[in-house]
């Protein structure tokens, strides 16, 4: 899926609007209907996570598992006060290790939008994962990478979040 979307820059506007709680409507547990494009082609399974609130709000921790791809990991999300922006940090299981840099990125208008850059690939490339459809019951996430600095993406993961409690 390729989607279009206004230039965004490196990080969030100044000052960041990022606040404690923002990620709060993450907190609980979830049923996740995953669609991952994986060779030219969707594949579709099912996964679980549990989401903590932490640091007052200024922090949740995800842990993500996907027993029918024997994959496990956690997402650890931190506001940096002083700056009013959220970053959002992988890891994968299998290692162990805290993926860098994480995106960076902030809510507005109940979407929240995260980027990081790899300017080592060639040609650059600019990653995106988003956080939108959020309602009390259910939310979704989706991410994708960007060639052109960030005039198309293409989404390549997209997950259906359904709370069950």
């Amino acid at each position: 899926m390729t989607t279009s979307t206004p230039s965004s820059s490196s990080a969030p506007h100044s000052p960041g609007r990022g606040k404690p709680g923002d990620f709060d409507f993450l907190t609980g547990e979830w049923r996740i209907h995953n669609r991952m494009l994986s060779d030219g082609a969707w594949i579709e399974f099912p996964g679980e996570a549990t989401v903590h609130r932490i640091l007052a709000g200024a922090g949740s921790v995800e842990e993500l598992r996907i027993p029918a791809r024997n994959f496990s990991g956690m997402g650890l999300r931190l506001l940096d006060v002083s700056r009013g922006v959220w970053v959002d940090h992988w890891v994968n299981a299998k290692s162990g290790v805290i993926a860098l840099p994480g995106q960076e990125g902030e809510f507005v208008d109940d979407v929240g939008t995260f980027i990081s850059h790899d300017a080592a690939a060639s040609p650059a490339m600019m990653y995106r994962g988003v956080w939108d459809r959020i309602t009390p019951t259910s939310c979704r996430w989706f991410q994708g990478g960007s060639s052109d600095g960030g005039k198309t993406w293409n989404d390549t993961w997209l997950m259906d979040w359904t709370r069950v409690a």
